[in-house]
């Protein structure tokens, strides 16, 4: 290809990343004036009121209320992001329910919905089918409200082929080497990306809930399944393949029950929410769950102290491992943080093996059970913010 071809191929890559610098400080300064974009990205102000129109042009940004920068001069008019504009949409694939949440560019929750739904050993075409029609329901909700979508991400309780679009193993749902593209109703429609659970309610924990402040950490997801995303430097850790994070199948006991990853004695089956509720007996929800502990039920209490010794001991290997900052316990373990932390961090802190001085802070998420949905939610405004230029 010739000089002259290239050019406008390089001139258009370096367009969309400084209209993704002028957007990033916009959202983080906002109301800010073009002179001070200027200042902050090095650009001209010529450049920089270009790229706001190019901004404003594609529904991200609008000019708003005068600011004062500065004790003199006249104020100039503000720049933000706005919030009626574009959109990302989460969705959510779990052994009994599906979810659907809408985040606008500032970070608010717009819309969300959950639908209580036995996936397990369901056909994953009728799943997905489900769950485009949940995305239709969510996409017509926010037009409403002037949002036009602009993505979607799916977590998904498995280990995911994110190159070629197939889940490899979900033993949860029972699926094995699903392809996920050309969903009916769903690729069709809006551009869609998939992603482990776990990952993504890491994601939500560092954007909607106290991750920023968390340093590097572990985020535990509890649910019928037990996942971890580990976050390291403001990103998501996930191995060579995309598989890291799966602590529900570290070995808790050697000749406990089988798994239905095809191991015996994994973690979940002791501390996941099935295995808590059974141990408890007789069979209930968690809401009973946590009204047996409040009372103080001994069969109850006995179930979720056997969770906790076995989470906790699982976390100090992880802990050995990868040395996080702190460690944060969400999904089901969020509401049965005051009963199930005390022992967890027991063993933590006071286990064999442990071989830094002091354990770290066992957090709870405030997301609980939301924390994947609004993290993928959260991934396409990333993709927004990172190349705003897709918009145009």
């Amino acid at each position: 290809m010739t000089k002259s071809a290239n050019a406008p191929v390089r001139h258009a890559t370096m367009r969309g990343r400084n209209l993704a610098v002028v957007l990033e400080h916009i959202a983080r300064h906002q109301p800010v004036t073009r002179a001070r974009l200027a200042d902050l990205t090095g650009f001209t102000k010529t450049t920089v009121s270009n790229l706001v129109a190019l901004l404003e042009s594609a529904g991200l940004v609008l000019g708003g209320a005068p600011v004062h920068e500065g004790e003199r001069g006249r104020p100039g008019v503000g720049v933000s992001v706005r919030g009626d504009g574009a959109a990302g949409l989460g969705l959510e694939v779990n052994v009994d329910y599906l979810a659907a949440c809408v985040v606008d560019l500032r970070r608010q929750v717009r819309y969300r919905h959950v639908v209580s739904s036995d996936n397990r050993g369901r056909e994953p075409g009728a799943v997905l089918g489900a769950l485009s029609a949940l995305a239709g329901e969510a996409v017509s909700a926010v037009a409403g409200q002037g949002l036009t979508v602009a993505g979607a991400v799916v977590a998904l309780p498995g280990l995911l082929d994110r190159e070629d679009g197939v889940v490899r193993h979900a033993p949860n749902l029972g699926w094995t080497d699903v392809p996920l593209t050309g969903v009916p109703g769903l690729d069709a429609a809006l551009p869609a990306e998939y992603d482990n659970e776990a990952n993504l309610a890491a994601l939500g924990e560092l954007w909607f809930g106290d991750g920023a402040r968390f340093g590097d950490f572990v985020h535990v997801s509890g649910e019928i399944g037990i996942g971890a995303g580990i976050v390291v430097d403001g990103r998501v850790f996930r191995g060579a393949h995309g598989f890291a994070g799966e602590l529900g199948h570290l070995v808790a006991e050697p000749a406990g029950p089988p798994c239905s990853c095809g191991g015996r004695g994994c973690l979940e089956q002791i501390a996941g929410q099935e295995a808590i509720l059974r141990a408890a007996g007789p069979e209930g929800s968690v809401g009973t769950l946590i009204d047996r502990l409040d009372s103080g039920d001994r069969s109850a209490r006995d179930a979720v102290d056997r969770a906790g010794r076995a989470l906790g001991a699982a976390l100090a290997s992880v802990v050995n491992l990868i040395d996080p900052d702190t460690v944060v316990l969400g999904g089901v373990f969020s509401p049965l943080a005051p009963w199930i932390r005390p022992p967890l961090q027991a063993v933590l802190e006071d286990g064999p093996g442990s071989l830094r001085r002091g354990a770290p802070p066992v957090e709870i998420s405030g997301l609980a059970e939301g924390a994947a949905v609004l993290g993928a939610a959260g991934l396409v405004i990333e993709h927004v913010m990172a190349d705003p230029a897709l918009l145009l």
